[in-house]
């Protein structure tokens, strides 16, 4: 059973910081592009960033690029958001995702596998 699990939501002030975390289970999570997706109220679920399999390769969405950073550690079977900078509007739940192309995140279709989310509110 492949599990995703993120943590370190939580509340924070505009201009602070929150570091997420999402570890694998079930999968051989160094086959896997690693990808973080978020979710607004009232609007549709967005890419954020995808990581490739060996970490080499990153991208992010236009809106986050210079704030957060993603990495994973495939020791622990797990995959890191780093935000910095944090606005209001960066508010929503963020979700984990796998699949075993980055292209896959990239252009929208949906990933083979999802974590459950995790909020992150900011305060202005």
């Amino acid at each position: 059973q492949v599990q995703l699990v993120e943590s370190g939501g939580g509340l924070v002030q505009a201009g602070g910081s929150l570091r997420l975390s999402c570890e694998a289970s079930g999968i051989t999570f160094s086959n896997y592009a690693m990808g973080w997706f978020r979710q607004a109220p009232y609007k549709e679920r967005e890419f954020v960033t995808v990581i490739s399999w060996g970490g080499s390769n990153t991208f992010y969405a236009d809106s986050v690029k210079g704030r957060f950073t993603t990495s994973r550690d495939n020791t622990k079977d797990t995959v890191y958001l780093q935000m910095n900078s944090l606005k209001p509007e960066d508010t929503a739940v963020y979700y984990c995702a796998a699949d075993d192309a980055v292209a896959t995140m990239l252009n929208g279709d949906a990933p083979d596998y999802w974590g459950q989310g995790t909020q992150v509110t900011v305060s202005s």
